[in-house]
């Protein structure tokens, strides 16, 4: 038997068909979790941090604009901001939240029910983010490039080696980040006869301030502080050690890639690609709460020979050697 269906009634399916496509569309992008992206920097210089977040999510078949969504909340340096826009992402009712150092504890503050992944420069132990670096409990876990006082000898160390006239060392810190940089520098430098400086630069404004204090202060050479805000911040820093020709240490090769003299550390980029491995555990179900602690995996030393070069020093070869990178 053959149904034959008139204009009119074809018209009408196709136009109900039609209307139902965009529903369709809708529900399927509601049911898409969304995972809010917090930071106490601007989005400016993280690109390569995003990069990374993005490629471990791949790697657990999670793809941004595909099967996901991300908002993304920049506090711009402003750590009064966070609070609010933290609150913002938590109405948003999103699946995960993503945070810095900084912006840690104030999504801990905020939600003890939505999961949280952080990537933070402390010991998240010590500073009370989580119970234990094995069991973290409640709703909060992530990764900790968490340095000790044998990483900023080392770092001296290797600092000393390349500008051995040094004999002051300036250790430029940003007062809102938790660390023991200056102490543990202090303890080392006493060890190889220098002195040391400690100045603080907590925002962009003040770092001119900063680097005209340690150049009358005679410091031979610097060793620059971790966090999140320096990272972003590192092309600037990086010109003012060349404008002030001191030569400098960073935590990251970040920095170094960008112009600066040398790095020893561990790999930021790294850290948020395993955060962005751990969120699509968590999508598929992983608890928090079940989720140890990742430390440190690769400590990298990187050194810049064109840096080296513009300040007038001789990178002894068997330093050379040993270094996991070298940017001509």
């Amino acid at each position: 038997m053959t149904i034959t269906i008139g204009r009119r009634e074809l018209l009408a399916a196709l136009g109900r068909a039609a209307a139902a496509w965009p529903l369709a569309a809708r529900a399927q992008q509601a049911a898409m979790p969304v995972i809010g992206f917090l930071r106490s920097t601007s989005a400016e210089g993280t690109e390569h941090l995003l990069a990374a977040f993005r490629e471990g999510l791949k790697e657990t078949a999670h793809v941004e604009g595909q099967n996901l969504a991300i908002e993304y909340r920049w506090a711009g340096g402003n750590v009064d901001r966070l609070p609010a826009l933290a609150a913002d992402l938590i109405r948003r009712e999103v699946a995960v939240l993503v945070v810095n150092g900084v912006a840690a504890n104030v999504a801990k503050a905020a939600t003890a029910t939505i999961p949280i992944v952080f990537v933070v420069g402390i010991d998240p132990v010590k500073t009370g983010l989580v119970a234990s670096l094995n069991r973290p409990g409640a709703n909060v876990t992530g990764i900790s490039i968490v340095t000790g006082s044998d990483l900023h000898a080392k770092r001296l160390e290797i600092l000393h080696e390349l500008a051995p006239k040094a004999v002051s060392i300036a250790v430029l810190l940003d007062p809102n980040v938790v660390e023991s940089v200056g102490h543990d520098v202090e303890q080392a430098a006493r060890a190889l006869g220098l002195r040391v400086l400690i100045v603080e630069a907590g925002g962009e404004s003040e770092f001119e301030t900063a680097f005209l204090k340690i150049a009358q202060s005679g410091a031979g050479a610097m060793l620059v502080g971790g966090g999140a805000f320096f990272v972003t911040q590192r092309r600037h820093l990086v010109d003012l050690a060349a404008k002030y020709a001191l030569p400098a240490s960073y935590m990251t090769r970040d920095s170094v890639e960008v112009g600066g003299l040398m790095s020893y550390g561990p790999s930021q980029v790294d850290a948020y690609r395993r955060a962005g491995l751990y969120v699509g555990r968590i999508l598929d179900g992983a608890k928090p709460a079940e989720l140890p602690i990742e430390l440190p995996t690769k400590y990298e030393l990187v050194i810049n020979l064109k840096a080296a070069k513009a300040l007038g020093l001789e990178v002894p070869p068997p330093l050379l050697a040993t270094a996991d990178a070298v940017i001509e």
